[in-house]
């Protein structure tokens, strides 16, 4: 099938090539030049494990193109799918704009019928939103058919995510256009489930929103771990085993970030005000991550006693591991706090170190953990890659003047950490004594 994908930022770049492996014969289209010259050198614009190989792959087999022609890859196609940013507005509102100058594009181009395919995360009645803007603007009077396609792609992982997802959701105005989205998808032999197309937009914004209270439930149950003596990695694995709750997005931390849960879950908070339906349980859950970095930066400050002159290492920059992407990343509150109280920060990550250099240029940076921790006063592990799960502790210890560790992702036994001499602070673990959890079956 002859695909157009819009928009080359994780979402497109990565559904393009993947379907370009699939077999089908895609066009990827940004307004960018620069960036459209970059991708035809074989240059990735992110940072995603295994992306370069695949375009690489599926480009040179002549499956895969890149152009800033909207039109032309628009008549060539057959599909045209819309994966373009849907950023934020100061009062959480998504804004729609690149979404608008889009369909405006495919109205001008469209000179036969087209599947036009939502893949961004978009609010409630975008669907409609779409139609309307190509059918006032179309040029030629030829028949369209506007479809929901959500990913659920995580970075870091997002190849693996799109070849197989938990689901494929179709939210589709007819069964027939519902087919030849699903025949898309054939090949990955994966669930699917077929929706109206308003059903289909709410289906992602739900499920990220749950996620993202989830996280929080976990960090609410961490501070209260603090206050009472509990350790919430071992509340969080009892939990974790109950089949109903399950472990994934229980791991206590610094707060979610990244370009997906902060501002999706604001875009629904406002979608439910706008349409009159008060959601206080989402007005809490964003409240509360909000709330996670500053109390962290809290115990920093009350275990240091104060930031001014101290030399603090910062491990981890990205939100996640496995991507350079700082959008919403704790390690910036993290940092601004540091330099606000006049401590010296050098940091450390094996990917995002570029991309934060553009926001913190006076900051020193290391080529890796122990150059950043020489001499610190403090280290700070922000990030959960895992060349920090799996660091040289007594390295890392040898190369600090100080002791104090703050492990924002738990990724340390706190007994370990004393034998080894460091005054260890986690999220959550105010029963670092008690023995560790061990679950014995029969």
């Amino acid at each position: 099938m002859n695909l157009c994908v819009i928009g080359t930022g994780y979402v497109g770049l990565v559904t393009g090539v993947v379907f370009a492996d699939l077999g089908n014969e895609v066009i990827c289209v940004d307004k960018n030049e620069e960036k459209i010259a970059l991708l035809r050198a074989g240059v990735m614009p992110i940072y995603e494990p295994g992306l370069e190989e695949m375009v690489a792959r599926n480009a040179d087999e002549g499956r895969l193109h890149f152009t800033s022609d909207l039109s032309s890859a628009v008549r060539k196609s057959d599909v045209v799918f819309i994966a373009v940013g849907t950023p934020p507005k100061e009062d959480g509102e998504t804004d729609l704009s690149q979404v608008e100058a889009a369909a405006r594009g495919i109205a001008g181009a469209m000179d036969r019928y087209k599947v036009v395919v939502n893949k961004s995360t978009v609010p409630v009645g975008t669907g409609d939103f779409v139609r309307n803007v190509i059918e006032t603007n179309r040029v030629r009077n030829v028949d369209f058919d506007v479809v929901s396609n959500p990913e659920f792609l995580r970075e870091g992982s997002a190849i693996t995510d799109t070849l197989c997802p938990d689901r494929i959701v179709i939210g589709a105005p007819n069964q027939v256009v519902a087919m030849k989205i699903l025949e898309l998808y054939a090949p990955l032999e994966r669930p699917m489930i077929i929706t109206d197309v308003a059903s289909a937009e709410m289906i992602k914004y739900a499920s990220n929103a749950f996620l993202a209270t989830k996280i929080t439930f976990a960090n609410a149950i961490a501070n209260l771990c603090e206050t009472v003596g509990a350790d919430v990695t071992q509340v969080a694995k009892g939990m974790g085993l109950d089949n109903r709750i399950g472990p994934a997005f229980l791991q206590a931390g610094i707060g979610y970030g990244g370009s997906c849960f902060p501002k999706d879950t604001r875009s629904l908070l406002h979608t439910s005000e706008k349409f009159g339906c008060p959601f206080p349980l989402l007005s809490a859950t964003i409240r509360t991550n909000d709330e996670q970095p500053l109390r962290f930066i809290g115990r920093m400050r009350e275990a240091m006693g104060t930031f001014e002159g101290k030399k603090v290492a910062v491990l981890g920059l990205a939100f996640k591991a496995n991507t350079d992407d700082i959008r919403d990343a704790k390690s910036l509150d993290v940092i601004q706090a540091l330099l606000a109280g006049g401590a010296q920060v050098t940091a450390y990550d094996p990917i995002a170190m570029e991309n934060t250099k553009r926001v913190y240029p006076q900051i020193g940076y290391a080529k890796n953990a122990f150059e950043a921790a020489e001499g610190a006063d403090a280290v700070v592990v922000v990030t959960e890659w895992n060349e920090f799960k799996q660091i040289n502790l007594e390295r890392l210890k040898a190369a600090m003047a100080g002791s104090l560790v703050f492990d924002g992702r738990n990724l340390y036994e706190p007994a370990k950490m004393k034998r080894l001499g460091f005054t260890y602070h986690g999220v959550g673990r105010g029963g670092v004594h008690h023995r560790a959890v061990t679950t014995v079956s029969d």
